[in-house]
């Protein structure tokens, strides 16, 4: 995929996150330094739940927010490679930071709809 269809697909979600808003999210965050296979070996997961109440972009750092009453999660909107749609209601970014070091951040939705 291209960064031109990646970026196009980054401002879609945020877009389109407000729907969201009230609804139980999960995010699953895992930090890898093997990209094209994830596994145990090599990446550390760490999983939270929240209702989403806000979102936002700060662009002090290029960081996209998501907000909930005991929960601020960022992504790096610079350091965005990958925005995948693997079902309904789910999304996942890959974020590289280094050579071998790598984000995974799973996001669902249990949208009400």
């Amino acid at each position: 995929m291209s960064s031109e269809e990646t970026n196009h697909k980054i401002i879609e979600f945020f877009e389109n996150i407000e729907k969201y808003y009230g609804c139980k999210t999960e995010i699953t965050e895992g930090l890898t330094t093997e990209v094209n296979t994830i596994d145990a070996d090599h990446t550390t997961w760490n999983l939270s739940e929240f209702t989403l109440i806000r979102s936002a972009y700060r662009n002090n750092g290029g960081k996209f927010m998501l907000e909930g009453d005991t929960t601020y999660y960022e992504i790096d909107a610079t350091s965005i490679i990958v925005l995948n749609e693997p079902g309904r209601n789910k999304f996942e970014f890959i974020e590289q930071y280094g050579d071998n070091v790598f984000r995974v951040t799973k996001i669902r939705f249990h949208y009400k709809y």
